[in-house]
């Protein structure tokens, strides 16, 4: 480089420096040469940002941790539907979710010329969500108001109506979170250290909902009895007080999670190009779709194994009430304990091997519920199980959501549209399953039907997600800007937003 050409970029680095010292901590600042060479300075992103993000999502866990483990045992033993209506239920839910999550994508990257989303085109969104949610929720878990004598008919419409209300809310509250991921910070770890907080939140909001339903089961004097309709009342004593703590983290996230010092506008490829998706790029990848096959394996394990497992207690082990509450306390509990380790395992060993170790307990666990029977087996080994699958679950969930992170690099302009292609596959892949599942299951005289959706289903899910990762072509990493997958130079015309 010629004396000028240094004398210059040294002016430019102390000029860049003077403004990079305005700017909040977790912003990057790129030093460029002609050759575009760049120096990354970067300082790690402060502990209540963090912990604020992380408090975003836990009103969409409360509620994603009753849906899925207690909808089926409040609509089948509480309110009589039948095991196909039930699972009808949870499909209509699944089906909605699954296509509001890419509307919700799609126009969580447009820009913010709307007055409303001057608040910030994403915390927008996730404010429109909270409010549906907090709305409709309740609804779902109560009897139904003034037509408790209607037909069936009827009363799937009025729960249908709320439910497809709050699957909407729902994802707008997901997308609008995740996708706040890569704008937060550039860098890999923090990304993995967000996403390892969010779950570890997650776990402990599944932790609450639990003990909650235990304390009320054990209070209301059915800690020896099975659940039935007599037990309405104590489901939404639950609901109501989940979600009022739920409800108290969003204001807390909206207080302290500032979108407007993240940057969306300076958050750009230091090539000086636009940073969205181009339609052919996206979907001409084979690893997108290696990516979203993963994450839907994974989402099936985990959320499968959420909604099978208290009526595998209920029907195979003929478990106690309590138990419902119990056994998924202690997967949660697995879950939070193995959180914390997740990133030192991501960084010792890269995203595939984690996987796989993942994988490899998942299947183990589902095994074991296969032989397992008998006294010993419901009175003690039953609860190594459950330390199985919560261990299983967090390793895989958080991998599954680096790897899709990874996917969308630097280029966050279009990262909920990317979240919102997953998060389609994954609720319509879960509800299809869920309903057809519980249509093959029309009586209670083959009591292990339970046991082996979750040795077979569950177990091949995460297995068949480890094979996606091992054929994964080359390792996932955010600095891998060569192969522009989320990028489209100012030439281009066939943008997403």
């Amino acid at each position: 480089m010629s004396p000028a050409a240094v004398q210059a970029s040294t002016e430019q680095i102390h000029h860049a420096s003077a403004e990079e010292a305005a700017k909040p901590a977790f912003q990057r600042l790129f030093i460029m040469d002609a050759t575009y060479d760049y120096t990354e300075v970067y300082q790690s992103l402060p502990a209540l940002t963090s912990l604020a993000y992380g408090m975003g999502h836990i009103l969409n866990d409360v509620c994603a941790s009753m849906w899925f483990t207690y909808l089926l045992v409040f609509m089948h033993l509480v309110l009589d539907f039948s095991n196909a209506e039930a699972g009808a239920l949870l499909l209509v839910g699944q089906i909605a979710d699954a296509l509001a999550t890419p509307f919700v994508g799609y126009f969580s990257d447009q820009g913010d010329n709307f007055w409303i989303c001057k608040y910030g085109k994403r915390k927008t969104w996730h404010l429109i969500g909270t409010i549906c949610v907090v709305l409709t929720f309740p609804f779902i878990f109560s009897p139904c108001v003034q037509c408790g004598n209607a037909s069936k008919g009827s009363r799937l419409l009025y729960y249908s109506m709320f439910i497809i209300i709050f699957q909407f809310g729902w994802a707008a509250v997901q997308i609008s979170h995740l996708s706040l991921i890569p704008e937060i910070s550039p860098n890999e770890h923090d990304r993995t250290r967000l996403t390892a907080v969010r779950y570890a939140f997650t776990v402990v909001a599944n932790v609450l909902v639990y003990v909650v339903t235990w304390l009320v089961l054990h209070i209301g004097g059915h800690d020896s009895n099975k659940i039935d309709h007599t037990d309405a009342q104590k489901f939404q004593y639950v609901v109501l007080s989940v979600m009022s703590f739920g409800t108290v983290c969003s204001i807390l996230f909206h207080v302290f999670v500032k979108e407007n010092h993240i940057g969306n506008a300076e958050f750009q490829d230091v090539r000086g190009t636009r940073l969205r998706t181009d339609f052919l790029q996206l979907f001409g990848d084979l690893q997108v779709y290696q990516v979203a096959f993963n994450y839907m394996c994974s989402r099936l394990f985990i959320n499968l194994t959420q909604v099978f497992i208290t009526l595998y207690l209920h029907e195979a082990l003929n478990m106690v009430a309590s138990s419902l509450a119990i056994i998924p306390l202690i997967m949660y509990i697995a879950s939070l304990l193995t959180s914390f380790a997740i990133e030192t395992i991501n960084k010792t060993f890269g995203r595939k091997l984690t996987y796989i170790f993942g994988t490899m307990i998942g299947v183990g666990a589902c095994l074991f519920i296969q032989l397992g029977s008998g006294p010993f087996y419901t009175n003690y080994l039953i609860y190594l199980v459950a330390c199985f699958l919560g261990a299983a679950s967090s390793i895989v969930l958080v991998s599954s959501l680096g790897i899709t992170t990874d996917l969308i690099g630097t280029r966050t302009n279009s990262g909920a549209f990317v979240y919102g292609i997953m998060s389609f596959v994954d609720k319509l892949s879960n509800g299809m399953v869920v309903e057809i599942i519980q249509g093959q299951h029309q009586g209670a005289e083959n009591s292990w039907f339970y046991r082996d959706i979750l040795t077979y289903v569950c177990g091949g899910s995460v297995l068949f997600g480890g094979i996606a990762v091992i054929f994964l072509r080359r390792p996932l990493s955010v600095s891998e800007s060569a192969q522009d997958l989320l990028f489209e130079t100012e030439q281009g015309n066939d943008a997403i937003n």
